[in-house]
């Protein structure tokens, strides 16, 4: 077995649909690469503005590469995909799109933010730099039911996912729901907290470089995934700052947990309102810190101060 991709992807769908003809067939133990669309479908430039945001084409939005069909795979198995390898485009932006995020009610107005990376960092500001940790935000195969379906919610099967810590070395298991898997990727981040809490990351086009394995008879009924080591040794070095957000609602104690950290941030580092809500969807992380203390749950903000410099 070799690393060595078999050829490059570069077909591209918006939507779900298992009847769409696969782009490449594979064997099980085959490498692919995939060249991988932003998740603005490339509407987005280093001359765009905050205007733009408003002019973005939504049919447009959240391309995925594939689908990959994979020879043996049938209902009931599984999908190890080995994630191998990222190649970063360099550019990359992170908006707040009005009507989306978890404080869409408090950040109606459009903003972009506009990034040139490098392989380690992208300067948010200067003396702010947040680590660069490539990972695709969606990820997954086709589902059973007939399609089209809208790429934006996770499902059984994959999806959008967002999960930061699907980096090079880690390995996913996916659900097959259809003959072939009909596999799919795109949503590629450069970075992003737990959480994506205005709704985008740092958005950048990739080639992304997987592996796949076919587990027959797995009978897995969600994605599960392991990692080659720890998953926030880029940022825990200088410690965190944390805020919390508390009452029976978990969603509502995570819209506190990020309006205390808006806040503290501008009070703090002199932000404003919308840089420190961007921040906040590309570097802090939501964790659950309490759900068994009826009738409150408890949400915690991560923010690394490491990101400070």
């Amino acid at each position: 077995m070799t690393n060595r991709p078999k050829c490059t992807i570069h077909d591209h769908h918006y939507g779900w649909d298992n009847s769409l003809p696969p782009a490449l067939e594979v064997e099980s133990g085959e490498t692919i690469e995939f060249e991988v669309i932003d998740s603005g479908g490339g509407q987005f430039t280093p001359a765009s503005t905050s205007s733009d945001v408003t002019a973005l084409d939504f049919s447009k939005i959240n391309p995925v590469t594939g689908p990959v069909y994979v020879h043996g795979a049938e209902p009931g198995d599984a999908l190890q995909v080995d994630i191998l390898e990222f190649r970063p485009s360099g550019f990359g932006w992170t908006a707040i799109i009005p009507g989306f995020g978890l404080l869409a009610d408090e950040f109606a107005d459009p903003y972009l933010k506009l990034w040139q990376y490098s392989d380690s960092s992208a300067e948010f500001l200067p003396g702010i730099r947040v680590p660069v940790r490539p990972f695709p935000g969606t990820i997954g195969n086709a589902p059973a039911e007939a399609g089209p379906h809208s790429i934006v919610p996770p499902r059984a099967v994959g999806g959008n996912m967002d999960i930061r810590d699907l980096t090079a070395g880690s390995t996913l298991h996916l659900p097959v729901a259809v003959p072939g898997a009909l596999f799919s990727v795109g949503d590629t981040h450069a970075a992003q907290g737990d959480g994506e809490v205005c709704g985008t990351a740092i958005e950048s086009a990739m080639h992304v470089t997987l592996r796949f394995t076919l587990k027959k008879a797995a009978h897995l009924k969600t994605p599960r995934f392991s990692t080659p080591g720890p998953v926030t040794g880029h940022i825990d070095r200088a410690g965190y700052q944390v805020t919390t957000g508390i009452g029976p609602d978990l969603y509502a104690a995570a819209q506190d947990a990020t309006r205390s950290m808006v806040d503290f941030m501008t009070g703090e580092y002199g932000l404003s309102p919308q840089e420190a809500y961007l921040l906040c969807s590309v570097a802090a992380d939501l964790r659950i810190s309490e759900i068994v203390d009826a009738p409150n749950w408890l949400v915690s903000l991560y923010l690394p101060r490491s990101i400070f410099i």
